[in-house]
């Protein structure tokens, strides 16, 4: 997944999950431990915050604990988490000091973006709203994540299968053995996948394990 792990606590403690991929790569965990991180640094995220201040945009910090936000009642912020059904964060502007982050959020419009893609080559910066992006390392991805998950379980990437709809699950979905794309996922996105189910507010996840012979129906 691409989001922190303080986002989806609730379905880890509900299914007894010990073991996941979050913030799109970044931040690794196998039974309960870290098996792979790849922090961003401080003075990178010091320098990001001090651009998006003057221009009047704003960031999110994404550490393995939680995620903080550089300003109070940004509109951008407000509808990127409208989105996600989720409540406006916590304000910290320096929360990059506190704790290692691995991802960020810039929230900007489409036209703006192109100035901090310009101003920071190393970085990548995928889109999953229409005023918000995901922060990365350039290369970082979900299907680095699912690599070194992998590693550790000693299985092959064709074993392996993933579920997703957006921009930044492309590169997953090509590289494990079957990529799953919800029915609600980017065009992009579906012709990346090998199947195709339903959309996630239609039980796609349950509909897709039952279409890839993972579980039986009924």
């Amino acid at each position: 997944t691409g989001r922190v792990p303080k986002m989806f606590y609730w379905i880890q403690k509900e299914l007894n999950i010990d073991s996941y991929v979050s913030m799109n790569g970044q931040y690794v965990v196998y039974q309960g431990k870290e098996v792979y991180s790849n922090p961003i640094k401080p003075s990178v995220l010091q320098s990001m915050s001090a651009i998006t201040a003057r221009n009047g945009h704003a960031l999110a910090y994404c550490s393995h604990e939680d995620y903080k936000v550089s300003e109070r009642n940004h509109p951008f912020i407000e509808a990127s988490f409208d989105s996600l059904m989720m409540p406006y964060p916590e304000v910290d502007k320096e929360y990059y000091n506190e704790l290692s982050i691995y991802q960020g959020h810039l929230y900007c419009g489409e036209k703006d973006a192109q100035q901090y893609i310009d101003h920071f080559p190393d970085f990548s910066f995928v889109k999953w709203h229409d005023v918000a992006y995901d922060i990365l390392p350039r290369g970082a991805s979900k299907a680095i994540g699912i690599r070194r998950l992998l590693e550790v379980l000693d299985m092959d990437e064709k074993s392996a299968f993933a579920f997703g709809d957006g921009l930044n699950d492309i590169e997953m979905l090509t590289t494990v053995g079957t990529g799953v794309a919800m029915g609600n996922a980017v065009p992009e996105a579906k012709a990346a996948a090998d199947v195709i189910t339903t959309s996630s507010s239609k039980n796609g996840i349950l509909n897709g394990l039952i279409k890839v012979g993972l579980l039986e129906e009924g």
